[in-house]
């Protein structure tokens, strides 16, 4: 194997502390909200036991190999001298697939964090709600119904966040305790990788597996019998297999995109940490190390708690499919149902904020170090640049709170450029690199070898597997979203939904559903889609909702506009990091990759 040369400055850069420090940053990175929400509502909703058939491969084609990636392109690109996704990239890859990678892996985290701030600090919200007793006494006022307490459970929620009104969430305690959570990340993320990130992940992933291991036993051990249901019968509800679902391609999809949030590939934060670790530091057994707690917690933990307790206690009807609505609106009501629930619920939620916290400073390393590396900045000033603009970014989203709508479609379009930041890492070391010649790199300091069959994996089967995922995930989602930017379109949707309730009231006694509504409704309205100009031909009865159709419509065509807003934000966002990253390209980091000694064209061979 060809040595190459290790960046002058390398023994005066910041590196982790351990390994055992860097594997719980990294899986402090990947363990978040959704291994304990997001997995058990997508599992149970997709086949249960079966979801682990498309997940587990997943997990082999795609999440490993791309976590090997990318734990390997960052190990080079620090000794480029390069702690950040850009110069990462154009360290390796002068072309536009680099630069444009590059992008999306400093993009990407930004974006994330500016809403994931707002869930990290509702679950801190609901610890201290919980430990107080503020929902004993919420729930005292409800009647003992499953639906009554998770009606008032969710009105809680939405009164909390501003769900009901745009600007809703700037009056009340959330605001102070988001301006809290900003304050802990930025206190942390200032004090370094070593004595901020590292030391805070080697306390808090302990305490975090600790607190769920303790709620997972109470779970466990509940002989409550609810309606004829055990938590016996809870755990089969979750995973008892149907493996009819396997024949859904979308199970498949929902399976990779699970993999690609549980183990943060594509983020661009890998790339970053692992930036930080020396040249012959092993990086296969410790990405396999931290891989493995973060399935740990996902599987085992995440697993067997939220979705079997909902199920004993409230019934199969109230495990939504929805991650928010799931951990929000149904975990309290657990709690408030389970012996001990004050104490557990505010363990619950507390462990949920520790995950939360572990995985948001991780979304902002890569910036700072950027700020620092592409114009030398020093570190007080770098967190204050950040800690101006993500401020900015959240209080957009935390404005536009109206059924989360910034937020969602935020969310949205974070995960389309993870796939393709996913998709461009892979082919760049494959296919740039060279497969033959980044496995040897890979393997450099490696107690473990990789298969032999890697190199063929990487270049042809994972990026083919990922253009799969890509496709099938454009052709179930983007048509709905994109016509969720639109007003016209989703105005007269929503305004069409007013006519066909009253269709179906009116016409209740021929029990009208599916298409033959649908069939009744394109009658009256004369159109197959939206609502007629005019209502002068429509009857009596119809005419009469006009007013509550044009409240429907204009709601509608409101939230369209802000899809709109956060789409065109998001590509400006893009637009500004290519622009100033090209910047840094041709003075700081392009001068810190000639001074390491390293040429580059000799990664331009593939192999």
């Amino acid at each position: 194997m060809t040595e190459t040369p290790a960046l002058d400055k390398a023994s005066t850069r910041e590196h982790w502390g351990s390994r055992f420090g860097v594997i719980l940053a990294v899986a402090g990175s990947a363990v978040g909200l959704g291994n304990f929400l997001r997995f058990p509502g997508t599992a149970v909703n997709n086949g249960g036991g079966a979801f682990l058939v498309p997940y587990f491969i997943s997990f082999v084609i795609l999440g490993i190999p791309i976590a090997w990636c990318e734990w390997t392109i960052g190990r080079l690109g620090g000794r480029f001298g390069q702690n950040n996704g850009p110069g990462i990239m154009y360290a390796l890859s002068r072309n536009a697939l680099g630069r444009f990678t590059g992008a999306l892996t400093l993009a990407i985290p930004v974006l994330v964090y500016m809403y994931y701030v707002i869930l990290e600090a509702l679950c801190l919200r609901y610890s201290v709600h919980f430990f107080s007793g503020g929902f004993a006494e919420l729930f005292a006022t409800a009647n003992e119904a499953s639906t009554s307490i998770v009606g008032a459970s969710s009105k809680f929620t939405k009164e909390t966040v501003g769900m009901n009104e745009n600007g809703g969430m700037y009056g009340n305690a959330m605001l102070w305790l988001i301006l809290l959570c900003f304050l802990v990340n930025f206190v942390i993320i200032y004090r370094g990788v070593t004595k901020g990130i590292e030391k805070f992940c080697i306390a808090a992933m302990p305490l975090l597996i600790l607190c769920a291991v303790i709620v997972l036993v109470r779970v466990l051990t509940l002989d409550n019998e609810v309606d004829g249901r055990t938590i016996g019968s809870g755990l089969g509800f979750m995973w008892n297999p149907d493996w009819g679902a396997l024949r859904n391609p979308e199970v498949w999809l929902r399976a990779a995109g699970q993999i690609f949030f549980s183990l943060s590939v594509g983020f661009g934060l890998i790339l970053c940490y692992s930036s930080y670790l020396r040249k012959d530091d092993d990086v296969v057994l410790t990405s396999l190390s931290a891989s493995s707690t973060n399935e740990f917690c996902e599987v085992i933990l995440g697993g067997m708690i939220v979705v079997p307790a909902a199920f004993l206690f409230l019934g199969p009807g109230n495990t939504p499919a929805s991650t928010f609505a799931l951990g929000f609106f149904t975990v309290p009501a657990i709690m408030y149902h389970m012996p001990g629930g004050s104490f557990f619920g505010g363990m619950w939620f507390g462990l949920l904020f520790l995950a939360a916290v572990t995985s948001s400073i991780s979304m902002l390393q890569p910036a700072i170090a950027f700020l620092e590396d592409g114009f030398g900045l020093k570190r007080r000033t770098s967190v204050t640049i950040l800690g101006v603009f993500t401020t900015g970014g959240a209080a957009v989203i935390m404005y536009f709170s109206k059924n989360l709508q910034a937020l969602d479609f935020t969310d949205f379009w974070c995960e389309f450029m993870m796939i393709l930041a996913g998709l461009g890492q892979v082919i760049i070391f494959g296919w740039i690199i060279g497969a033959k010649r980044g496995v040897e790199e890979m393997n450099r300091g490696s107690v473990l070898r990789t298969p032999r069959l890697l190199p063929f994996f990487i270049r042809f089967v994972t990026p083919t597997f990922l253009i799969v995922v890509l496709s099938l995930w454009c052709y179930y989602n983007a048509p709905s979203r994109l016509e969720g930017m639109s007003p016209t379109i989703k105005g007269q949707a929503a305004a069409r939904t007013v006519y066909a309730g009253a269709v179906a009231e009116h016409f209740a006694d021929e029990e009208l559903a599916g298409e033959a509504l649908a069939a009744r409704v394109t009658d009256l309205l004369g159109q197959a889609k939206g609502i007629p100009e005019t209502l002068d031909g429509l009857p009596g009865w119809l005419r009469v909702l006009d007013q509550d159709a044009e409240a429907k419509r204009a709601d509608a065509a409101a939230g369209a506009n802000v899809a709109r807003y956060v789409f065109v934000a998001v590509i400006l966002l893009l637009i500004l990091i290519l622009a100033v990253s090209d910047i840094a390209y041709r003075n700081r980091i392009g001068r810190s990759i000639e001074q390491s000694g390293i040429d580059s064209g000799e990664w331009g061979t593939s192999s």
